[in-house]
Parts: structure tokens; C-alpha cells; sequence
């Protein structure tokens, strides 16, 4: 195993945990809504246990990534309409729910990874008339995800978008603010 790969330890127990959380069945429909390190893995870890996954972003960089996996990936606009079994939110912004009720099909369950600082508003009748089942979910368990980062079917390295060495780590912070950076690496010198 990378030494890089131990940083996406959390992020990938969190995308494990949906599957502790939900039974998914082989090939059932699912969205990822996020092209963000956790909707990335989320949909990578998902894909990888047989689901019929798609994901929806904003930035064609990181829907690349996807594509890479074998993950159909589309920009938000190409989002349908209850078409999904199984949604999950993982924006990182308030509009995320209600695109992920919209996308849900009834009976379907919506996945939400995001956490919103403040109050998201959205419109509950459509949870209601359609009976779709909403789920919080965090991190999960450790073990499931080392094991998963340690069997290398992860694109880990495509979503390292920069390393500097500890002396610029001011430089590290600016690029991580970047928009559309994922994750950047802070390397200590070697030990002697």
C-alpha cells in the first residue's frame, strides 16, 4: 500500500458505510450526486460491490475520474427524475437534497453524506406522496476500508491533485482552497 493512500482512510470508510447502512442489490440503479472526494469514492466503493452506479458533478475533470472507473458519469444537468433506487447526496451544498429526492424513485431511499452548516430547506411532500426513505450517514468502519484501499482497485492517485514538501506548506493550503482541487499531500523529509 501507498503511504498516500492511508489519507483516504476516512473517506472511503464513510463511502463503506452506506453499505452497512443499506442492502443494495446487484445491478440496482444508483446516483452519487458529488464529484468531490467523497462522492468519488462513494461511487468508485459502490460500483465495486455490483451497483448500477452513475454520478453527477459539475466538473469534468473530476467526472473523468469516474469514467476512468467504469462509472458513467454526467453533469448535474443531465440529472432524470425518479429514475434512482438508491441516491446519494454527497454536494456539499443545500440544493443537494432536494436534487436527491427529485432523482429518487418512490419507495427509493436518498443517502445523505453532506453535512450543511445551518438549515436546508426542502419540500416534503414528495418524501411523503412518494415514500422515500431518507438516511443520515458518516463515517463507517475502519477495517472494510483499509482492506478495500489495500486491494488497489481504488483510483486513489487520480484524485491527488498535489504533494509539496513540508517547507511550502503554506503553498499546500492555498492550492487545497483551489476550487476543483481534491486532495493535496503534505510530505515530511525522509527519515534518515
Amino acid at each position: 500500500v501507498k503511504t498516500e493512500h492511508a489519507v483516504f482512510a476516512e473517506p472511503v470508510a464513510a463511502a463503506c458505510e452506506i453499505l452497512d447502512q443499506v442492502k443494495i442489490p446487484k445491478g440496482a440503479p444508483v446516483a452519487v450526486l458529488g464529484d468531490g472526494k467523497l462522492g468519488l469514492l462513494a461511487a468508485q466503493v459502490l460500483s465495486l460491490y455490483g451497483a448500477g452506479v452513475h454520478l453527477f458533478g459539475r466538473h469534468v475533470d473530476k467526472l473523468a475520474i469516474a469514467a476512468k472507473a467504469g462509472i458513467p458519469a454526467h453533469l448535474n444537468e443531465d440529472l432524470p427524475r425518479s429514475e434512482f433506487q438508491l441516491t446519494v447526496e454527497a454536494t456539499g451544498n443545500a440544493g443537494g437534497l432536494k436534487a436527491a429526492i427529485a432523482a429518487t424513485r418512490p419507495r427509493g431511499t436518498v443517502i445523505m453524506k453532506s453535512t450543511i452548516h445551518g438549515e436546508v430547506s426542502f419540500d416534503a411532500a414528495p418524501v411523503v406522496v412518494n415514500e422515500i426513505t431518507l438516511i443520515g450517514s458518516r463515517c463507517g468502519r475502519m477495517e472494510p476500508a483499509m482492506k478495500l484501499i489495500r486491494s488497489g482497485r481504488l483510483l486513489l492517485d487520480d484524485m491527488i491533485t498535489a504533494g509539496f514538501p513540508l517547507s511550502e506548506a503554506a503553498e499546500a493550503f492555498l492550492e487545497a482552497q483551489r476550487p476543483g482541487s481534491l486532495k493535496v499531500l503534505l510530505r515530511a523529509p525522509a527519515w534518515v
